[in-house]
């Protein structure tokens, strides 16, 4: 059914209990994150059968190719699906509707800026992080194909947070499930290729992301156009208005921030990894791995959250987005940390899943050990990050990304080149910058819980 533009209707999240509504909302995107998880298994297995080179070369890509997921889908694209559920939690739809037209636009304009950085500053980044010889040939190979054709993921994650953002987890969800279902086995042809044709080596799994990035892309677009958010978008008659990018750049900006900030401390701690040679840095690329495989899972928690936090916010109901984010955020924790510590407990059995070298599952196993105990914290702290951007309440993850850089960049320096750890250095200031995270940012919300501003 569509309503009138100009008609005030109350969300039916502001009256809905917050256990069943979390569960409408992140039950889809997690169903799509937890495949997504093995996809990214999947992916690390198809690199290893290409070599402990690519391994290395895909480590050195991981940083920036995951600052890029994590803007699109939670930083930007959190700021997209806020500011969709304030509209329309205030009863704005006229502005809902062009929220639509101002998120594509600015989707275009940071995917172009991705490409433009892959094709000029990359190179030289992957360098600095360590990349050399058939390592870096590999690195630059994965990196040029992904990042040219960047528009595709960047469509197929916005558009998701239209729809997100406006209560429809369901629709993204299952077009997001197919296309993650079907990037595994043309991952694997691409990759290694099919009978006599050999494939497409490091370019595959790349042109693999992009083709089902497309494909589900274009079905979330066609199920906006057939009404899901209650009206039908038009992208024709509507002026492009400043307050309506800022409704989503104010709380954008600051979550690609913390993105940004995850992301420069995996590549900082990168090099620092790389110093101790190609297995350390290939186990370290394997071990990362299972940390930001964890990140979809906060995620599908985390952006239900964004929407109930936002339509309360908009609405002025603060008491229930604050119990709406200590539940989900809850919730979050205990299974990641659970998942942390299966894995920690079983830590050489995870390492022999992607390779045989025993240096490289050395280096997986430290990793392991040191950071998994602690994906409890880092579990919470991501899931209120994402409530935070529904209650454009950013201080607080802004100010943890900041910590969590300094703790575990700065504190693996001081652990390798003062107190001479040496590799377990390095692991043990990543452990200890996940635990600050995830305490600056629950602490505040705990003291200090949001409230109406003046």
């Amino acid at each position: 059914m569509e309503f009138p533009l100009s008609q005030v209707v109350v969300h039916p999240l502001l009256t809905a209990p917050i256990g069943s509504s979390l569960l409408k909302l992140a039950g889809p995107t997690t169903a799509v994150m937890v495949v997504q998880t093995f996809v990214a298994i999947a992916e690390t297995f198809i690199f290893g059968q290409l070599g402990t080179e690519a391994l290395a070369g895909f480590a050195l890509v991981f940083p920036l190719m995951m600052m890029m997921t994590m803007m699109a889908a939670g930083g930007m694209g959190g700021g997209v699906a806020a500011a969709m559920a304030r509209t329309l939690g205030a009863g704005r739809r006229d502005d809902a509707r062009a929220l639509i037209l101002h998120a594509l636009v600015l989707g275009a304009v940071l995917a172009m800026l991705f490409t433009l950085l892959a094709w000029t500053a990359a190179p030289a980044l992957y360098q600095l992080l360590g990349g050399e010889g058939l390592a870096l040939e590999h690195a630059l190979t994965y990196s040029n194909v992904l990042f040219t054709g960047s528009i595709a993921i960047w469509a197929n994650f916005f558009l998701s947070a239209l729809l997100r953002g406006g209560g429809d987890a369901a629709t993204p969800g299952r077009y997001m499930l197919i296309s993650s279902l079907v990037q595994v086995p043309l991952s694997y042809v691409l990759a290694l290729g099919i009978g006599d044709w050999p494939g497409l080596g490091m370019a595959g799994p790349a042109v693999s992301a992009l083709l089902t990035s497309a494909v589900s892309a274009l079905l979330q677009a066609r199920a906006l156009w057939g009404g899901k958010l209650g009206f039908t978008p038009a992208l024709g008659g509507l002026a492009l208005q400043g307050r309506l990018f800022w409704d989503i750049l104010k709380v954008g900006l600051i979550a690609s921030f913390s993105a940004f900030t995850a992301n420069l401390t995996a590549m900082m701690v990168t090099g620092l990894v790389g110093r101790f040679g190609v297995a350390a840095l290939a186990g370290y690329g394997i071990g990362v791995r299972l940390e930001f495989m964890l990140v979809p899972l906060a995620f599908g928690i985390g952006s239900g959250l964004t929407t109930i936090v936002g339509v309360a916010a908009g609405a002025n109901e603060w008491q229930r987005a604050v119990r709406a984010a200590w539940f989900g955020s809850l919730v979050a924790g205990l299974g990641i940390g659970t998942f942390g510590w299966i894995v920690a407990l079983v830590p050489e059995g995870w390492a022999r899943l992607f390779t045989s070298d025993r240096e490289v599952i050395a280096a997986t196993v430290s990793y392991i050990t040191h950071v998994a105990p602690f994906y409890c914290l880092f579990g919470v702290g991501m899931t209120l990050s994402f409530a935070s951007q529904g209650a454009n309440r950013m201080a607080p993850p802004f100010a943890a990304g900041i910590a969590r850089l300094i703790v575990a960049t700065v504190g693996g320096w001081y652990a390798v080149e003062i107190l001479g750890w040496g590799l377990h250095g390095v692991f043990t200031a990543i452990a200890v910058g996940m635990i600050t995270f995830g305490a600056l940012i629950a602490g505040p919300l705990l003291i200090r819980p949001w409230r109406r501003r003046a």
